[in-house]
């Protein structure tokens, strides 16, 4: 059940008055949570003001996360970093999870170094969690590091082996790579698993355009428009549906 606004604000609010022993710690936190994705500005100054009542590493992180839907990458990078080296009595996924927010911010910063370098830390606690080798693929091809990308979702593949968005991912690296027909295989099995995903049939679109199928290329990205519109995605479809209708003269 998604949790509107006003009842949002009504348990951010709640907390100031109380002791920090009245406080409901995780319904807090939750609230604090779904509160920066919708409002950072009110979830932050919330968070600061439960860290004050006894809210520790979950008001701190809370706030750090509104840093980042704030604009301020940098700032909640480092601080997030701070907080995942001091939460030493934590598991080490959770921590691993603080740091891939982390290198969240350290790319929206335009640092993909710090963001590789802060997702091969948060590996090294959880070697095996696919969204950090998915997340590490997506810094490593933020600078052109397409097979190093690669072998990244290859081990993210063999943990998760029907992840459609891994398959889709790997199908855009191997096409910088000029590598199409890896690249077709990848995004016919994405959409043999899952047929109408948008992410999908655009990329398809875009490889069979640039294996001179165009009218492939036009079914794929019209459908892909239908069940994407609204988003980044059919806006995508769309914009290379009116290259494709530009005639030249």
């Amino acid at each position: 059940m998604t949790v509107g606004l006003t009842a949002l604000l009504f348990v951010v609010q709640a907390l100031l008055p109380a002791s920090a022993q009245e406080i409901d710690h995780a319904e807090q936190y939750a609230a604090c949570m779904q509160l920066s994705q919708i409002q950072p500005e009110e979830a932050f100054e919330a968070a600061l003001a439960w860290e004050s009542q006894g809210g520790g590493d979950a008001a701190r992180h809370c706030g750090n996360v509104a840093l980042i839907g704030l604009g301020q990458y940098r700032k909640a990078a480092e601080r997030l970093e701070a907080l995942a080296q001091n939460m030493t009595g934590s598991p080490n996924a959770l921590r691993a999870d603080v740091l891939a927010q982390a290198a969240q911010g350290w790319l929206l910063d335009g640092n993909v170094e710090r963001s590789y370098q802060v997702l091969t830390a948060a590996l090294k606690l959880d070697p095996e969690n696919v969204e950090l080798l998915i997340d590490r693929s997506v810094s490593l091809a933020a600078a052109s590091n397409y097979w190093e990308a690669i072998d990244d979702l290859n081990l993210a593949e063999e943990l998760a082996p029907e992840r459609v968005d891994v398959l889709i991912f790997r199908a855009t690296a191997y096409r910088y790579l000029d590598a199409n027909e890896l690249a077709l295989e990848d995004v016919n099995r994405a959409l043999t698993l899952r047929p109408e995903n948008a992410e999908a049939l655009l990329e398809r679109g875009i490889l069979r355009r640039l294996g001179g199928d165009e009218q492939g290329a036009r079914t794929d990205w019209l459908t892909a428009a239908r069940v994407a519109e609204g988003t980044p995605t059919g806006d995508a479809a769309q914009k290379n549906l009116e290259k494709l209708d530009v005639k030249v003269e």
